[in-house]
């Protein structure tokens, strides 16, 4: 994408009424007005808030959004030059239950509130193979930890990914932690049994992956209560 197109989208998404846009430091000196408040302030309603990290062009939040009417969704990005197409398409979709939030998803403690939050979405993140980068990897231990902090005691994480390697990794350490799987499959629409929600959507990368016969990978899966681990 050219400089100038993500120049526009930057200037439209400061436009549209389902984009927020904070300072890194109002988010770390606790001055984000939303956190806690989503529901009451930004929503207006009391249904269940469900988050996509790393949403891209935030095909799943919007697609959620319009099979789930009674469920609130936001897109989590730092390029907002991206989920630009989501945010427009809800907005002459008329859909008030989406929303996107541009920020760096390690922040988002400073987000949201503690059990706030009901179900996760990650979908297609970069698998950080090199070692070096695993601090980066969005599943793990340290990132599971501020999902158990902004997740309700139930709320389910969901991981959508082309990278055997990510999902393997994610099997491997929920049972090393010893923390249940709810649903895994390495090839998720070989599989007669795959929830309908994570088949009937599949974003633009997710389509040229399939195409060049990459098997797509799912899984979920909730943390246990905390006096069981």
């Amino acid at each position: 994408m050219g400089s100038k197109n993500k120049l526009k989208r930057f200037k439209q998404n400061e436009t549209f009424s389902n984009v927020i846009q904070p300072e890194r430091e109002d988010l770390l000196h606790g001055r984000f007005s939303l956190k806690g408040k989503w529901r009451e302030k930004f929503f207006k309603n009391d249904h269940p808030i469900v988050v996509e990290l790393g949403c891209g062009k935030g095909e799943y939040s919007v697609y959620l959004a319009q099979q789930y009417p009674d469920k609130n969704f936001i897109g989590v990005d730092i390029k907002g030059a991206r989920f630009w197409a989501g945010a427009k398409q809800a907005l002459e979709q008329g859909l008030p239950n989406v929303a996107f939030i541009r920020t760096q998803i390690e922040l988002i403690e400073d987000v949201f509130a503690s059990n706030e939050v009901d179900e996760i979405w990650i979908t297609f993140p970069d698998p950080q193979i090199k070692f070096k980068r695993t601090k980066h990897r969005l599943t793990n231990p340290a990132f599971l930890a501020r999902y158990r902090t902004v997740l309700q005691p139930q709320g389910v994480v969901h991981l959508k990914t082309d990278s055997e390697y990510l999902h393997g990794y994610t099997l491997g350490l929920l049972q090393g932690l010893g923390w249940p799987v709810e649903y895994a499959h390495h090839d998720v629409y070989n599989n007669p049994h795959a929830p309908t929600h994570v088949t009937a959507i599949q974003t633009y990368y997710e389509q040229l992956f399939r195409e060049k016969g990459k098997l797509i990978t799912y899984l979920n899966f909730r943390f246990p209560d905390e006096k069981n681990g």
